[in-house]
């Protein structure tokens, strides 16, 4: 286990190249001594079990093949099997007499041979499956003979009997040969996997290398970095998907920098007052309770405006983390559009914005009232914040089959088709934003949160100089 250990310890300090290398060189070498041991040392039990294998078979088709042919074809069948598979073949009628005879290796133990025929057929008689299989040295030809036999027709009363005779031919010269090639073949071989597996390790290591260059770039912030995976298809989707990656990163970051600014100029403004105004408090309106009320007043304001913003930024951070748990509940739709609605009376008296609500009248929905109740505010506050001069919102609640489908509509500048899908963007602020009436500039990116939380389909209509409709769906 400690050797393990300190085989993979050493392996991780190697680079991509010379693993490569390494691996190709090991499986090379590994290649080569599988080709000895096979063409070596096992060429001669080979080339043995396939003359064995060869001559079985040759017997059992022969066998077959007396019982279905004519006579008149079965001995050039003969003829041909003998010179096909290099063997000599015998058939014997019942009486033991030959029919049949064909010799294709010359000196065989078969031929002319009656003494060993009789032999033969003995064994193949006295053996249960009728069948016999031998290996006996031909002194003469200084070779090893294969003798396989049967009987034909029916086992226990023979119609006659098959022996084949197969040469065993002497591999040891062919062994030698073989060795002397296969050395001069390992060494050459071996030489050209080592230049090749060099060139082969660099060609596949080099776009991995420069794509780790490029990446500990971006990962210093260079955001203009370029990663170059040409070479083959697996590097170069790396190198696009991280070219993805450093564009989103470079995107994220701009607009977490834009969204510092803008909450750094929303806590800015209100905390300026805030110590103007209680300075005010302390120099010159102390003494009069008017003004001392007036100035009091404002810095209330300016308070719940500063503990709206935390509010919104730790909502946003809690929805979008999944901490926040969804409690669904049913309620009618239509009266809670009109209590939202209505807590914008104030900034409609005092400002002359004007909230238009429509409806299909009341329906039972069932999801997180909390969250949606935000939705349905942040919309109508966004509109109010976004209107035209005109300062005219409209509100309309629509049921369908498959639920409610809620629309906020103003009547501003509208919203530039490429950059509809990024008004929803926790990081993005409107180039014709104006300065909330009520909100923190955070409410679409809320909007965005909880619909996602509850699965709900949102999206936004714009028309460049006549406003913009945001709409969601309650799904049933």
């Amino acid at each position: 286990m400690k050797l393990i250990n300190k085989i993979r310890k050493f392996s991780s300090t190697i680079s991509l190249k010379y693993k490569i290398w390494i691996y190709f060189i090991v499986f090379t070498i590994a290649v080569f001594v599988l080709l000895w041991i096979f063409q070596i040392l096992f060429l001669e039990k080979f080339y043995e079990s396939m003359k064995t294998r060869d001559a079985a078979e040759c017997l059992d088709e022969i066998s077959e093949s007396y019982k279905k042919m004519d006579p008149s074809e079965f001995s050039s069948y003969i003829d041909d099997m003998a010179v096909e598979h290099d063997i000599c073949i015998e058939v014997l009628d019942r009486y033991r007499r030959s029919i049949y005879s064909s010799d294709a290796i010359g000196d065989c133990l078969i031929h002319g041979r009656e003494n060993r025929t009789q032999v033969y057929i003995t064994s193949i008689l006295e053996s249960k499956e009728r069948k016999i299989r031998y290996k006996i040295r031909n002194i003469r030809s200084d070779c090893d003979m294969l003798i396989f036999g049967c009987a034909l027709g029916n086992p226990d009363n023979p119609e006659g009997y098959l022996l084949l005779n197969s040469a065993m031919v002497p591999v040891g010269a062919t062994v030698m040969i073989i060795k002397r090639q296969l050395m001069i073949t390992t060494v050459l071989l071996i030489i050209l996997a080592f230049f090749i597996s060099l060139y082969l390790s660099n060609w596949i290591a080099r776009p991995i290398t420069n794509i780790t260059k490029s990446a500990e770039k971006l990962a210093k912030g260079d955001f203009g970095t370029k990663f170059d995976g040409r070479g083959y298809l697996e590097s170069q989707k790396l190198a696009e998907t991280l070219t993805y990656a450093e564009t989103e990163l470079s995107r994220v970051d701009t607009m977490q920098r834009d969204l510092i600014a803008n909450v750094s100029h929303d806590l800015r403004t209100p905390l300026t007052m805030l110590k103007a105004y209680a300075e005010m408090i302390r120099d010159l309106s102390g003494d009069n309770p008017v003004k001392r009320n007036e100035h009091l007043e404002i810095i209330i304001n300016e308070t719940d405006r500063l503990a709206l913003l935390v509010n919104d930024i730790l909502d946003l951070s809690k929805l979008e983390s999944g901490k926040l748990k969804m409690n669904p509940t049913n309620f009618e739709i239509k009266s809670k559009l009109e209590e939202i609605i209505g807590r914008f009376s104030g900034i409609s008296e005092k400002m002359g914005y004007n909230i238009h609500f429509s409806s299909d009248g009341e329906k039972m929905v069932n999801c997180d009232i909390v969250k949606i109740e935000q939705v349905i505010y942040n919309l109508i506050n966004n509109a109010i914040n976004y209107t035209g001069d005109d300062k005219q919102v409209f509100v309309r609640q629509k049921n369908t089959e498959d639920g409610v489908l809620i629309e906020v509509e103003d009547t501003g500048d509208g919203i530039e088709e490429e950059k509809i899908k990024l008004i929803f963007d926790k990081y993005y602020r409107s180039e014709n934003h104006k300065r909330e009436v009520v909100g923190t500039g955070l409410g679409l990116s809320i909007v965005k949160a909880v619909l996602k939380l509850h699965n709900y389909d949102y999206g936004v209509r714009s028309t460049l100089g006549k406003g913009s409709t945001f709409w969601f769906r309650i799904s049933e």
